[in-house]
């Protein structure tokens, strides 16, 4: 039972972490301003509207 709770844990923290790692890629693409929010979405598996979400973070 604790193994399968750490194994879910770890599990848990990995995807949160390629989430983050992908939508840092996608918001140093934005930067870059040569790719569409269509492009960036297809090269990171995002969303359009997760596309829009970070480029208006990064308005402000």
């Amino acid at each position: 039972m604790l193994a399968e709770n750490l194994e879910n844990w770890a599990q848990q923290e990995r995807q949160e972490g390629e989430k983050l790692g992908i939508e840092k890629t996608a918001r140093h693409l934005l930067k870059l301003g040569v790719l569409s929010d269509e492009q960036i979405a297809e090269a990171t598996g995002l969303a359009l509207d997760q596309m829009a979400k970070l480029r208006n973070e990064g308005k402000r």
